[in-house]
This record gives structure tokens, sequence and C-alpha cells, in this order.
């Protein structure tokens, strides 16, 4: 799905920050505490993250709340798979990402490949 823009990566981080459907408003609310943006912008941006597929809606009232399709987790890993692709030598740049791991992320994906590296 590449990577989302500086305003799509704050609005997703909203809502799965959020873990319930929120509303435009509620977005630009809690936007605006940042930086002024237009309910408009906000509304845009969150109809392109649908149309994307990185949300989904919900009718309430005469609006809508959205929800992630995807976990954070999920786009994190996409960024990653994305980030190695771009490297002449992929097993090389994932060893150089395993040294840069603390003791109890090198222990979690020590399990994850036990255990087929399914999460």
């Amino acid at each position: 799905m590449g990577a989302l823009g500086e305003l799509e990566a704050e609005i997703m981080g909203l809502v799965w920050r959020n873990g319930e459907p929120l509303s435009v408003r509620s977005l630009t609310d809690a936007l605006n505490a940042r930086r002024p943006l237009a309910y408009t912008t906000v509304m845009t941006v969150t109809e392109r993250l649908r149309a994307k597929g990185w949300l989904t809606r919900e009718k309430d009232g005469r609006s809508y709340r959205y929800s992630a399709v995807r976990s954070a987790e999920d786009y994190t890993a996409e960024l990653m798979e994305q980030a190695l692709d771009t490297s002449a030598d992929r097993t090389g740049a994932l060893l150089r990402f395993v040294d840069r791991l603390d003791a109890a992320e090198a222990a979690a994906l020590r399990d994850a490949l036990k255990r087929g590296g399914r999460a």
C-alpha cells in the first residue's frame, strides 16, 4: 500500500491509538491541538485513506465514523519490507537491523522464528 503522507500518518495514528471509530470532527479537533487544519482538509484526507483501503466507515447519524482496516503493526511491517526491498543486499540489511535490536526484541524475534514466523 505504500508509505503514508504526513497528515495521513497523523490521522491513522489517532485512529490506531483510539481503538474506537472516530468522526472527522473528532479527528479535526485532535489534530487542531497541534496545528490548525480545516475540517474539509481532514475530511478529504480521511476519505482518501478509505479509498486506499486504510480506513472503513460506518454511518453515525448524518456523518460517519472511521476505523482502521489494518493495524499499526501491519503498516510498520510493510514499511520494513519496502526498506529491505530497496537494498542490493537484503540479507545484509536484515542482519544490520537485527544487530540493533535490544535483548527483549531479539528474544521476541527468536520466539517468532521458532513458531514459524507467525505472530
